[in-house]
């Protein structure tokens, strides 16, 4: 059994890093209000301008980008909010046909999973999100390059530094932060924050 005293202390540590991690992840997020809105805007006009034309979003990244990459697409197929109704938005995560990237990944390597991915159901017009923490994973930097060889609107979510994906792509959206956990975080609020400008900007037949 743990001794009182060490509880204590164990309680009083975990109030501290609570709150130091609340207040690091409110930092990174004021200092997107600061400097981040333009690149958001700018963003929102180019999904909602290749929607609009009948073209489509896809999403890829690795470990908990991939789970981003997933959700960000959930926003935009099903609903971000209750209180307004639209049609589903044409959004796929690169990151969920299991066949596709063993398959892939088993006989040429992982580094070419998401570029083939797109070389097979992107089209000129389309739009291509890579979401890398680090803005340095070799897979979805091949996607964006390759994206952006054949006519396909890039955007990059990546860390403070934006990486090699901060010179790749089109549209850089940088998590002010090199903390991987923090940009994770904004990086899911940029995520929604796109969802929503895009829905109500979207033309509705």
């Amino acid at each position: 059994m743990i001794p009182s005293e060490i509880q204590s202390g164990i309680v009083l540590d975990a109030a501290v890093r609570i709150r130091r991690h609340i207040e690091s992840s409110i930092q990174s997020k004021r200092e997107l209000i600061e400097n981040g809105t333009d690149t958001m805007i700018q963003a929102a006009r180019v999904i909602t301008a290749s929607l609009n034309s009948g073209h489509k979003v896809m999403l890829c990244g690795n470990g908990g980008s991939a789970a981003d990459a997933q959700h960000i697409a959930a926003e935009f197929v099903c609903l971000l909010n209750q209180d307004f109704s639209r049609p589903g938005i044409a959004a796929i995560a690169l990151s969920t046909d299991t066949s596709v990237l063993t398959a892939y990944a088993n006989d040429f390597g992982y580094s070419g999973v998401f570029e083939r991915q797109v070389q097979a159901l992107g089209q000129p017009g389309d739009v291509l999100i890579g979401i890398s923490t680090s803005g340095n994973s070799e897979n979805v930097l091949r996607a964006i390059c390759y994206g952006q060889a054949h006519k396909i609107r890039t955007i990059a979510l990546t860390g403070k530094n934006g990486g090699k994906l901060g010179d790749a792509a089109e549209t850089v959206l940088r998590a002010p932060s090199s903390v991987t956990q923090f940009i994770q975080e904004v990086h899911i609020m940029m995520g929604h924050i796109l969802c929503d400008l895009v829905e109500r900007s979207l033309q509705y037949e």
